[in-house]
């Protein structure tokens, strides 16, 4: 192993698509099973207050990649819809600094395997920002020509990429997540030697659902298959980093862009709501923490830790240090996953964002609804039942207080509304934010 390796870790970043809060055995789940990631859980941390940013794909990830709320980087919304479409004109600004350009830049050689969604012209694919190598779908597995917004909307077949090429059109999406996890196994074998990021955004479990036929045999419906499909792919990741002697240099997190849909089986029990709300099901995902040596096993966290944090976080642990020429919204949680005494949140408070419109926000074990003006105990119920405002009316304050703070920095406006029916979003009040990148004259990769 090199020097910079053994003071390096390789890190795999491992990012599903609409899993629910209530999927996994190790977070209550009875009806699919998970015995890798369960064991995943028990060898590692488990995080139960971890959030994404958005309910939805694109926002969600614009966060990870650049460590901010997706208001701060532009892309709160697509060009006609809450999330990004083919040809849009937008995508991730290529000034913003993502993730991949950091590790890049410490000498890791870095591969992004899966859904992208952040911009599929030229400009925006992930070999402009940071990744030697991608493979994969540059959106949703939903957006091809037979999608229910066909007649308003044009949906070309869906691409398959490597690098910036397009490899195959409207591909077998019951086998891809096999051939994308044999890349991933592929990848970490010639890159044994570190340091690697692999970044690895799955296609399940976003609707329509193409499960295996080996899977769906013997699974008690396809949303269940495609849950255990990804327990089989994370298992086989976890035992290549084990067969190569690299586990206890590698850091291995799992988690998911939003919660689940909540039909056809996903769960975020025993959370409310679901995809594309701001109730907790809604943005409170399922986060396992795996690093032998260094994660302790079978912990757990209640801090309130953000996706926007593995940006300083995954820096730091690779000797760099996050942008300090703009607004970072992530903040360095290594002492959380390392567990160390007395390592706290570093959030005063976590904003809930609907598109351009704040809807809630959190502080410790605190949540209003300002919509709404409803105050809620997560610490006592997490399932956002009971309004307890009028017996914490300074805590309503103190919280209103925070609110008007994330108005002030990352603006409010309108909420995203579903459908090409609609118009668009405004945003109503400024705050601190960057522009997304456009471009003029977009068109959709098939549709070159």
């Amino acid at each position: 192993m090199s020097e910079t390796s053994a003071s390096r870790p390789n890190i795999v970043f491992i990012f599903c698509d609409d899993l629910g809060y209530g999927d996994l055995g190790s977070y209550g789940s009875t009806a699919n099973r998970t015995p890798r990631l369960d064991r995943m859980a028990q060898e590692g941390l488990r995080l139960t207050d971890f959030y994404v940013s958005a309910a939805i794909c694109t926002p969600s990830r614009a966060s990870l990649m650049t460590g901010c709320y997706s208001q701060r980087v532009g892309l709160p919304r697509g060009d006609h819809c809450g999330v990004l479409l083919p040809g849009d004109s937008m995508g991730l600004n290529p000034d913003e600094i993502t993730v991949a350009e950091i590790l890049k830049g410490q000498g890791y050689a870095t591969k992004m395997i899966g859904k992208w969604h952040l911009g599929d012209q030229p400009e925006f694919l992930p070999t402009r920002h940071g990744f030697d190598h991608y493979f994969g779908l540059p959106y949703s597995n939903d957006m091809t020509p037979d999608h229910p917004y066909r007649e308003r909307i044009f949906f070309p077949p869906l691409p398959l990429l490597r690098e910036e090429k397009i490899v195959e059109v409207n591909p077998d999406q019951s086998t891809l997540t096999a051939r994308y996890t044999d890349e991933a196994v592929a990848f970490i074998r010639e890159r044994r030697d570190g340091p690697f990021f692999l970044y690895f955004p799955h296609m399940y479990v976003h609707q329509p659902l193409y499960p295996p036929d080996g899977f769906r045999r013997r699974s008690s419906s396809d949303y269940a298959a495609e849950v255990e499909c990804l327990d089989w792919s994370t298992g086989r990741i976890l035992d290549t980093l084990q067969e190569l002697g690299i586990a206890e240099n590698t850091l291995v997190v799992f988690t998911s862009d939003n919660g689940a849909l909540c039909r056809d089986g996903g769960s975020n029990a025993p959370l409310r709501g679901s995809k594309g709300t701001t109730w907790e099901g809604g943005l409170r995902e399922p986060c396992l923490v795996w690093w032998p040596g260094t994660v302790p096993a079978g912990s757990v966290s209640a801090e309130v830790c953000t996706v926007m944090d593995f940006l300083p976080t995954l820096a730091g642990l690779a000797g760099a240090r996050a942008p300090d020429d703009r607004i970072i919204d992530g903040k360095d949680i290594t002492p959380i996953l390392r567990r160390e005494e007395g390592a706290a949140s570093p959030h005063e408070a976590f904003c809930y964002y609907n598109g351009y419109r704040l809807e809630a926000v959190r502080a410790d074990r605190w949540k209003l609804h300002v919509q709404q003006n409803m105050l809620v105990d997560l610490a006592a119920d997490v399932g956002e039942t009971t309004d307890v405002l009028a017996d914490h009316p300074d805590v309503a304050e103190r919280l209103q207080t925070l609110a008007e703070a994330c108005r002030d920095d990352l603006g409010d406006g309108e909420p995203n509304v579903w459908g090409p029916d609609h118009p668009a979003p405004r945003q109503t009040r400024p705050g601190r934010t960057r522009p997304c990148g456009t471009v003029n004259d977009p068109v959709a990769l098939t549709a070159r």
